[in-house]
């Protein structure tokens, strides 16, 4: 069973990652943010599997200001990440329509 200090240090190491998660997709740099986000969700993951104790009120305040900050972290990259999916859907979508219609035009 994980301790109490041990958790908010894994909350940390969230925040911290969802902060360069940010950083990443405010640069466009997607391989970056793919591999934190690799690496953040495997501290969620252990945070998750593992049974936590209870948490002094010090150590609750500071978890759900690590939450709030993670949130907002995520939000953001969202935000950022929601308009170059949707350009990237579209190209998809343009490229394979392209395919299809030269398929049947006989490559014209």
């Amino acid at each position: 069973m994980m301790n109490s200090d041990h958790i908010i240090e894994l909350f940390e190491e969230v925040g911290m990652l969802t902060g360069q998660m940010l950083a990443a997709a405010q640069e466009a740099d997607w391989d970056r943010l793919t591999v934190l986000e690799s690496s953040c969700a495997r501290h969620i993951a252990v945070l998750r599997g593992t049974p936590a104790p209870p948490l002094p009120p010090a150590c609750r305040g500071r978890k759900v200001a690590l939450i709030q900050k993670i949130l907002a972290d995520d939000r953001a990259i969202r935000d950022l990440v929601s308009p170059w999916m949707a350009e990237l859907s579209r190209r998809i979508s343009n490229t394979g329509t392209e395919r299809k219609l030269q398929r049947e035009c006989g490559g014209v």
